[in-house]
């Protein structure tokens, strides 16, 4: 039986699976790493597999139709995001046009977040995969090829089409053995062109994995723990780990660093020390970074990490004011924060820095100390955006309590190019008043005689930062001098 694994097409370089889904001002654009693992999922079951990265092939509607023509599917997964997901409905439509008996699932935060709201946009929905899918998609397609009843497909929202009845089965548990789940970076051999794409703090070309999934703490503006992976750390062995960066140092010579993707790699110190010393045994020699929370300041296992080949952390610091941190439940201390950027500089490890602004609390006053404190922290890059929120999260639940949305049009999150529009407007603090401050922000953290300077003889000293510098300060140019009338970037991705 054959299955389409589908990142839809929408807008160029839309990066669907990042936090906060859009066009990024740096050129980053995300793999599509959970459609990816649950391709090759599919495949360890004997399935017949193509994964379609749309938004980074250029492909449009009709290149979509063409390949279901000559592949002809029973099953097409589709992923889909907030801003995105009238387009993600109509593309599916399309699909059911061309082939009315395929069985069309969609995918992803969006829809997890928002099942019977989603299932009520078309009737050409057949299901809805809630939460973590990798096994929902794998059951489906066990379900379809066997004739078996879809009511035995746990996690699984359906338009039971005799009935017409809309059917919410039991739940789908969380994978807790990741070490079964087939390496994603065998998939990207196999279906993606890892030159497709950028992460604009890290070298390139990159690989993207991950080493655990969910995340014990509760910030109330993140999506991936509410919406999808939990709040249960489930982690792989730190031997498989090792064993992946190996795979991808033999079948993957040009990839010049890995990005280790969790929610934040860090939050477990005596695993992150486990999988360093796993990659120190195999004498790795590819760059990684990796989400980093700011209150693991361990030198002794920092300095393992950089033998390691630790390169980079992207740290959400995202206040320099204790009560703003405290309202949005980010469980970190200021002081802690600092600890971790001086160790992070003792161990010779970078950090990509990311503030974000308009939280339960804030005042211009506090905006104003959040921007001296990154100053203060110096990061090698720095991002500054206004909250993003999004369907699922106690964010979004926030806003609209105090009813601070502007709309409730999803397609409103993007402006026309697809960068982040501020979909907030509080009675204090405007969104015009948020975005101006991020773009003076920006301004005036990468514009200081001191930052150019260290960025200068960091490039001269190594090529491959030359060659990552050059490329995010042609990106970032364009940006650093507009005011625009959208948001900043992005709510806990690095750009």
């Amino acid at each position: 039986m054959r299955v389409i694994m589908l990142n839809p097409p929408f807008l160029p370089r839309f990066s669907r699976e990042s936090r906060s889904p859009a066009v990024t001002k740096s050129g980053t654009l995300y793999y599509p790493m959970w459609l990816a693992y649950a391709t090759g999922v599919l495949e360890k079951e004997g399935f017949e597999v193509k994964l379609i990265d749309a938004p980074a092939k250029g492909y449009n509607i009709e290149d979509i139709k063409n390949e279901l023509k000559a592949l002809t599917p029973r099953l097409v997964v589709i992923d889909t995001s907030t801003p995105s997901i009238k387009n993600d409905v109509k593309v599916l439509e399309k699909i059911k046009q061309i082939d009315k008996n395929v069985f069309a699932l969609l995918v992803g935060r969006h829809v997890s977040a928002l099942p019977e709201e989603t299932m009520s946009i078309s009737l050409h929905i057949d299901g809805i995969a809630i939460g973590e899918y990798d096994y929902i998609v794998r059951d489906m397609a066990l379900a379809l090829r066997d004739n078996v009843d879809l009511s035995e497909v746990k996690g699984l929202l359906w338009r039971n089409r005799k009935t017409g009845k809309i059917v919410r089965n039991n739940p789908m548990p969380f994978i807790e053995d990741l070490d079964s789940l087939p390496f994603v970076s065998t998939v990207y051999k196999r279906h993606l062109n890892i030159g497709d794409y950028f992460y604009g703090h890290s070298r390139y070309p990159i690989i993207t994995i991950v080493t655990g999934r969910g995340c014990p703490y509760n910030c109330f503006y993140c999506c991936y723990p509410q919406t999808m992976y939990g709040h249960k750390l489930r982690l792989r062995s730190p031997q498989n780990v090792a064993e992946e960066f190996r795979f991808i140092a033999e079948n993957f010579p040009e990839v010049e660093e890995i990005m280790i993707e969790d929610d934040t790699m860090t939050v477990n110190k005596k695993h992150a020390e486990a999988v360093a010393d796993a990659l120190i045994s195999i004498n790795n020699t590819i760059p990684f970074s990796a989400n980093s929370r700011a209150d693991m300041a361990d030198i002794t296992v920092l300095k393992k990490l950089k033998k390691a080949g630790c390169r980079l952390f992207c740290v959400g610091y995202e206040s320099g004011v204790q009560e703003i941190l405290d309202n949005m439940k980010k469980g970190l201390k200021l002081e802690r924060a600092l600890e971790f950027s001086k160790a992070t500089k003792k161990a010779g490890i970078m950090v990509h820095g990311c503030f974000m602004v308009g939280n339960p609390g804030e005042t211009k006053e506090t905006l104003e100390k959040t921007l001296e404190y990154a100053k203060k922290l110096n990061p090698d890059t720095a991002q500054f955006y206004p909250v993003m929120v999004y369907p699922g999260t106690d964010a979004y639940n926030w806003a609209e309590a105090n009813n601070y949305l502007l709309t409730r049009d999803y397609s409103k999150w993007l402006t026309e190019d697809g960068l982040h529009a501020t979909v907030l407007e509080r009675p204090d603090l405007s969104s015009q008043y948020l975005v101006n401050f991020c773009g003076r922000a920006r301004r005036e953290f990468y514009l200081r005689p001191r930052y150019i300077v260290r960025k200068l003889l960091q490039s001269f000293i190594s090529i491959s930062e030359f060659k990552r510098n050059l490329k995010g300060f042609r990106n970032l140019i364009k940006f650093l001098f507009k005011k625009g009338k959208t948001g900043c970037t992005t709510t806990g991705q690095c750009q």
